[in-house]
């Protein structure tokens, strides 16, 4: 049985334990709490306090029924009608008790039996069962979804709605779950609604997973900015010279150099001790792929097959000194690019954790996927490292990192990598997306699909698209998903196999599909119901008129534009450019500010504008041949955009000896004054 079944919702209908003459255990009915109250600990954790405002706050918006709060010291609460949140006193001695003693930071239980409801999971600070508990009893039994940063679906109990009897407990099945969009990373409290638990160590939020993304850090630990004039020594030798100057973070490390590992060492020796609660620590490659070349450390690479071979021997004896005075903490490395394979007989200590980065993948295809010839390498690393490794983490990319608000069609895939990744033992999954951003494409939809995938990977992400087109989009939803489908059958059928960095044409989003696209989004608009629909409508359109503009995008010089394509793309660019201004987007890309895409398209579209000082020769000599050569002396000029001017050549010469600004359509020069 897959690993990830093991802990999904576990219903338990509690009929025995009784004695045969008492009464079978009743449900509740959710609409009927007018006279219920919500009961936590009188010294209940910050968490505890806030999961019962949240648990208060959003069953009022269902119910009309405003439940009180109150707090016990001891057990004396009795009888029925309470809804307890949190491990208290009352909650143990009620009929529908239990301890949690032996709970993890994130596992809660859920009973609704005979009047009383418990929610809870451990008690003290840094825990989030009881806040997590909380909303998945929102989610399943009230009908709450959270959607996004400022849309939460709260739909109307009714007067009947009967849950239970029922006792469920959860744990769920990855310790690490992000989410990486800028929409969860600057909201916390939104992060955890969705169950991201990294982005905020806020107590009553229920803090962060003590476990951190492996990343890329032995510049943090040893920089060449203060070793390297020194001891050039402690880092690479490639193509015969220690080059201390790089990009990724700088250079990578001599690893074999044992001042290099004494430094290391120590630095990482002295970050736990100032962060007791840290449950690992990065001891990994920069962002590059000079690695080491020195004699040394080649023959372990040579040796091993891979050069991972010296990292993985490195990271372990980082591992050894740490495990004498931190047991409990992992040393993470990255598998990624050049180390991703593991090797042939080094194994990782107990204590070392693989963070297994998946970025040479194809996007299209799940990456288990045997068709895939792009996936199939990855899968095998996955499995040996696998054999060896009882700590292994996933980096998978899930964006355009190259365009973030272009269309990718890699929705559909979303499920089967999370399920495949549980399915191999992964404890915790980084989706990294568009994390340095707001809005990218289809921002919204992709974190709530992710986000409830990583909390729950038994979950159908196909389900969860339609349910968040539904509820956010009401009556425009169809028109957009048969764009979303479009693009992803498109894709598929194409036979291409892109990675997480690309072009339109490389994702199969052509022409065709572009006016697809905004026909749906017009059609999607017309159907919408009230203003904030069309708002949501509109966020979400931005994607086609990415795609629109495409044949422009790339352009960088004014003067290779093909003026005919300007005039077309210009009313796409106008409307595409007003509405990142109006939605707040921030990034065309992981490393471009919409702003300066924007300064660039407008001088792209802007029919070659410039402005001109005619007493400077260079500037004006090209454009005065060319009227030259299109007039000949004594004939009358006819321009539109003189209005009606009409002189000699001589006239028009003196005209603008001062600065004008001149257009060139259709090939014709065409003057305005400024």
């Amino acid at each position: 049985m897959p690993r990830y079944v093991v802990p999904m919702i576990v219903l338990l209908y509690v009929l025995a334990v009784c004695p045969v003459s008492a009464t079978v255990p009743s449900g509740v009915n959710l609409a009927k709490l007018d006279n219920w109250d919500i009961v936590i600990a009188k010294n209940a954790s910050p968490n505890e306090i806030y999961a019962a405002e949240e648990f208060q706050s959003h069953f009022a918006q269902a119910s009309n029924t405003n439940l009180p709060i109150i707090s016990q010291s001891d057990s004396a609460t009795s009888g029925q009608h309470h809804i307890f949140i949190g491990s208290s006193p009352s909650m143990r001695a009620s009929s529908v008790g239990f301890s949690t003693d032996e709970f993890g930071q994130e596992d809660f239980r859920i009973i609704v039996r005979d009047d009383n409801i418990a929610i809870a999971g451990q008690p003290q600070e840094g825990t989030r069962g009881t806040l997590y508990g909380v909303y998945t009893f929102l989610e399943d039994y009230v009908g709450v979804r959270f959607l996004t940063v400022d849309h939460t679906y709260v739909p109307r109990i009714g007067t009947w709605r009967v849950i239970g009897p029922l006792d469920r407990f959860y744990h769920p099945p990855l310790r690490f779950r992000w989410s990486y969009y800028g929409e969860t990373n600057r909201n916390p409290a939104f992060a955890a609604r969705i169950r991201v638990n990294t982005v905020t160590a806020e107590a009553k939020l229920g803090g962060k997973t003590g476990l951190n993304l492996i990343n890329h850090s032995f510049h943090s630990h040893l920089s060449s900015q203060e070793y390297g004039k020194e001891h050039p020594e402690y880092f690479a030798l490639v193509e015969g010279e220690r080059k201390l100057e790089m990009g990724g973070g700088g250079p990578e490390l001599c690893l074999t150099n044992p001042d290099v590992l004494r430094i290391v060492t120590d630095s990482v020796l002295d970050v736990l001790k100032k962060n007791p609660n840290m449950e690992n620590i990065s001891v990994s490659q920069n962002d590059n792929n000079k690695y080491c070349r020195c004699s040394r450390c080649s023959a372990i690479d040579e040796q091993e097959g891979t050069p991972m071979g010296s990292l993985l021997t490195f990271v372990n004896a980082v591992a050894d000194e740490v495990a004498k005075e931190y047991p409990d903490v992992m040393v993470g490395t990255l598998s990624y690019w050049y180390s991703r394979k593991p090797p042939k007989t080094i194994k990782p200590r107990p204590n070392v954790q693989i963070q297994l980065c998946s970025i040479e993948c194809c996007v299209l295809h799940p990456i288990n996927d045997p068709t895939c010839r792009k996936n199939v390498q990855f899968c095998q690393d996955l499995a040996n490292w696998g054999k060896m490794c009882d700590h292994i983490s996933i980096w998978n990319y899930n964006t355009n990192f190259s365009n973030y608000l272009l269309p990718c069609p890699n929705l559909r895939v979303i499920e089967s990598n999370i399920r495949y990744f549980v399915t191999n033992n992964a404890i915790g999954i980084f989706m990294q997306a568009a994390g340095n951003a707001l809005g990218a494409e289809l921002s919204d939809l992709r974190n709530y699909v992710m986000a409830n995938l990583l909390w729950d990977p038994s979950k159908s992400s196909r389900k969860l698209t339609d349910e968040f087109l539904d509820l956010h989009y009401g009556r425009s939803a169809e028109p957009i998903r048969r764009f979303i489908n479009l693009t992803h059958e498109n894709a598929l059928a194409s036979g291409l196999h892109p990675n997480c960095f690309g072009k339109a044409k490389d994702y199969a989003i052509d022409e065709t599909i572009t006016k697809v696209g905004l026909f749906a989004f017009t059609e999607a608009m017309r159907l919408a119901e009230n203003d904030a629909v069309r708002a949501r409508v509109e966020k979400a359109s931005i994607c086609a008129y990415r795609a629109a503009i495409e044949p422009i995008w790339y352009i960088k010089d004014k003067s290779s534009v093909d003026f005919a394509l300007a005039e077309r793309m210009r009313p796409r660019v106008k409307h595409f450019l007003e509405l990142c201004r109006k939605y707040g987007i921030t990034n065309a890309s992981e490393r471009s500010r919409i702003e300066v895409e924007s300064k660039r398209l407008k001088r792209i579209v802007g029919r070659g504008l410039i402005r001109v000082d005619i007493t400077k020769k260079e500037h004006f000599w090209p454009f005065f041949i060319d009227f030259q050569q299109k007039t000949t002396k004594n004939q009358q000029i006819s321009d539109p955009a003189l209005d009606g001017l009409n002189s000699h050549f001589s006239a028009w010469f003196n005209l603008i000896c001062s600065r004008v600004t001149l257009f060139k359509i259709a090939q014709r020069p065409k003057i305005l004054l400024t």
